[in-house]
């Protein structure tokens, strides 16, 4: 007799459990290629703001940055966003449209000369190669080319993600004319000569299930508060790395948790915002 005639019900529970297992394993692959696919061009074709890519001259090097500027009929402070390690994708330029929209002048230098990446592993060796010098020769050239935009008011801020997270927090030992750095889930500094010279207070801003960055925050407060620097870290519950990215509305994968620390934290640096001078 036919073993799975034998034991009607046992084969079909074997049956169900392979299908599952099948299904499960195909659309988790499907959500893992999905997380680090582009997004964004919807929200900037659809933006009443304008726009631009400049050109910026850095040292020997001329760099490319994406310009976004607000509606309103004064001037405005400027935020520099630092890219994640996919490169300046559309989502980072759709942060600058959305940074925009709630008063402020947003340029991301592109660090990887047009380069992008939908896998993690080569977005990182990329990203690995830029060196430190480099980081900040194109952050202050691209610093110098903010306030001199006409509709500049002088105030500049820094804000990155992922990578560039710890590279806003870095920025801000490097140049005196910060008036915040805002580090979304970026390793923080771990010596006191990396906080000496911050002039600014620093916004962090981690996801509760992001233990590898957020084992810095502790030696980061303690380094800051030793140096008399202010330092506010936010851990949102139920995020993980990257929340501002896989928690945006418009991402295919969209997290649901994520799109709830979004939220909240989103709610906070608008708040933020509006504080700068």
């Amino acid at each position: 007799m036919n073993w799975f005639n034998r034991y009607p019900d046992l084969a079909s529970w074997l049956l169900r459990l392979i299908l599952g297992l099948t299904f499960a394993c195909h659309w988790g692959q499907s959500l893992f290629a999905e997380e680090y696919k582009d997004f964004g061009k919807d929200r900037l074709n659809n933006s009443p703001r304008h726009g631009e890519w400049v050109d910026i001259k850095s040292g020997d090097r001329t760099i490319k940055a994406f310009v976004v500027y607000p509606e309103r009929k004064d001037k405005a402070p400027a935020v520099l966003l630092i890219q994640e390690i996919f490169g300046l994708t559309d989502w980072l330029r759709s942060m600058c449209d959305e940074l925009a929209e709630n008063g402020v002048i947003a340029i991301a230098p592109d660090f990887l000369n047009g380069q992008k990446f939908e896998d993690a592993d080569s977005a990182s060796k990329a990203v690995s190669a830029v060196t430190q010098d480099q980081v900040k020769a194109v952050l202050d050239a691209t610093a110098d080319y903010a306030l001199k935009i006409p509709a500049c008011n002088g105030t500049l801020a820094v804000c990155g993600f992922c990578r560039g997270g710890g590279w806003a927090f870095a920025y801000a030992n490097e140049n005196p004319k910060l008036k915040a750095a805002y580090s979304f889930y970026g390793t923080a500094p771990d010596e006191a000569s990396k906080v000496a010279n911050i002039a600014c207070p620093v916004y962090g801003f981690y996801g509760e299930n992001d233990e590898r960055v957020n084992a810095t925050i502790p030696k980061a407060e303690e380094l800051m508060k030793a140096a008399g620097k202010k330092y506010e870290p936010v851990i949102y519950k139920g995020a993980g790395h990257g929340f501002m990215r896989s928690g945006e509305p418009s991402n295919p994968a969209v997290r649901e948790g994520d799109k709830k620390a979004r939220d909240e934290a989103w709610a906070r640096w608008k708040t933020l915002l509006k504080q700068l001078p």
